[in-house]
């Protein structure tokens, strides 16, 4: 399935690297290159099968994940999170405010301002496309061994661009968001 809210825009992840290691041979980058993909296609798989039931795709299902948790997000700090363009976010929010899976509620100090949260359907429903994902995680990481997590964690960590860390951790490694009415 194509992801259509992607920016036109390359990450700064895809400029070339001034020189790859040496100690590791092309080809062993290239095998990385296509176990993510693999591991990608099946990490997704159970979610799309779900998100298919309701007409939704990849993107309804990022939204959702980041709304659930992060309640109150504004449309500005989600945009940023997601980077992607208002146009691709506004019609995937009209579809899950539509479908009753987020709602968007004035903000306190500047009543202009839309925060979202999710509804408890989009609660259920977040959690839900999670919960295989989750499964497949905590495999991986007791096939790893004792500091295989902390392993997997740090790769992925480096994986994102330097100057995005600091941002993408305020993002991560947080308990679930207390429920809401």
């Amino acid at each position: 399935m194509a992801d259509p809210i992607l920016r036109d825009k390359p990450p700064a992840a895809l400029r070339r690297p001034a020189t790859a290691p040496q100690e590791m041979p092309q080809a062993a980058f290239l095998e990385m290159l296509e176990l993510f993909f693999f591991a990608y296609r099946d990490f997704v798989s159970d979610p799309d099968a779900i998100l298919a039931k309701y007409g939704f795709g990849r993107a309804h299902h990022r939204v959702l994940h980041f709304v659930d948790r992060n309640p109150g997000l504004s449309v500005a700090e989600l945009l940023d999170i997601l980077k992607i363009t208002k146009q691709s976010l506004a019609r995937v929010l009209k579809d899950l405010v539509e479908s009753g899976h987020i709602e968007s509620r004035p903000g306190s100090v500047d009543r202009r301002q839309r925060l979202l949260h999710t509804t408890p359907t989009g609660r259920a429903l977040a959690r839900s496309l999670a919960l295989p994902q989750i499964g497949r995680i905590a495999a991986a990481f007791q096939a790893l061994g004792p500091d295989g997590a902390k392993r997997a964690r740090d790769f992925l960590r480096l994986m994102i661009d330097a100057d995005e860390r600091p941002r993408v951790s305020r993002y991560t490694n947080r308990p679930l968001p207390p429920e809401t009415p």
